[in-house]
C-alpha cells in the first residue's frame, strides 16, 4: 500500500511514535511522512494526525481513503483538541475515534472508536504516551482492515458539540488561586510548547510539574 501521513508540525511529540510505525512497516509498504500537502504523492491511505492546514475534497481525491484520529466521541467534541478540553471537564474516559476526513470539520463516517483511561495523577507526556499508542493501534486496524471495513455515519440523533481551538492565554494559571484547583490546567500543559504559565509583578513565570518518586 502506498501510505501517506501528514502532521503540521515537524516538532509535534506524535511524530516520534509514527516514525517508529514507519521504520517497523516500511518494507511492507510505500510510506511518506509530510509536514504540509504540497508535499504529498497520492495513493492508498492519508492519515491526517495533528493537521491544521484544511485538506479539501480535491486534496483527498489523491486516496482510496483519508483518515482523521480525533479524541472524542463523536459527534460529541468536535473541533480542538477535545482530550485536552475533556480533562479540563473532570473526565478521564476519553473516546478515540477513527473517521472519515470530510469538509465539514470531524464529521465523517466511523470506522472504529477505542477506549483511553487517563489516570487524575497522568501529566501532560504520560497523557500524550497513552494517546499515542491508541493512535497507533487504530492506524494499525485502519491497514490491516482497508479492505473490508464498514465505515458507520456519526449518530444522528446527538447533536454535535464543538471545542474552540487553544490558545496560549488558556496555558495561564491564576496565582491567587490554590494548586489543587487548578491541577488539571496546569498537568495538561506541554512545558516545551505551551507551558503553563502565571504572571506576578508585571512578570510573567513558567510552570514545570514533575512528579517525585519516593
Amino acid at each position: 500500500m502506498n501510505i501517506s501521513f501528514l502532521c503540521s508540525d515537524q516538532f509535534h511529540p506524535v511524530n516520534e511514535y509514527i516514525n517508529k510505525w514507519i521504520e517497523q512497516h516500511f518494507s511492507e509498504h510505500h510510506i511518506e511522512l509530510v509536514s504540509s500537502k504540497s508535499e504529498l504523492s497520492g495513493g492508498d491511505l492519508l492519515f491526517l494526525i495533528s493537521c491544521s492546514e484544511i485538506i479539501n475534497s480535491e486534496d483527498r481525491s489523491s486516496y482510496k481513503a483519508c483518515l482523521v484520529i480525533h479524541a472524542s466521541d463523536l459527534p460529541l467534541g468536535r473541533g480542538w483538541s477535545p482530550h485536552i478540553w475533556q480533562i479540563l471537564e473532570g473526565k478521564n474516559d476519553i473516546t478515540i475515534s477513527l473517521l472519515e476526513a470530510e469538509d465539514k470539520v470531524d464529521s465523517g463516517r466511523i470506522w472504529k472508536k477505542l477506549n483511553l483511561k487517563i489516570s487524575r495523577h497522568a501529566l501532560w507526556n504520560e497523557i500524550n504516551e497513552k494517546l499515542f499508542e491508541k493512535e497507533i493501534e487504530l492506524i494499525d486496524f485502519a491497514v490491516s482492515n482497508f479492505d473490508s471495513v464498514i465505515p458507520e455515519p456519526q449518530d444522528f440523533n446527538l447533536k454535535p458539540t464543538y471545542y474552540p481551538k487553544r490558545t496560549p492565554a488558556d496555558s495561564k494559571i491564576d496565582a491567587l488561586k490554590s494548586i489543587a484547583s487548578q491541577f488539571d490546567s496546569i498537568r495538561v500543559c506541554d512545558p516545551h510548547r505551551f507551558p503553563a504559565f502565571f504572571e506576578m509583578e508585571g512578570k510573567k513565570y513558567k510552570i514545570i510539574l514533575e512528579r517525585i518518586n519516593d
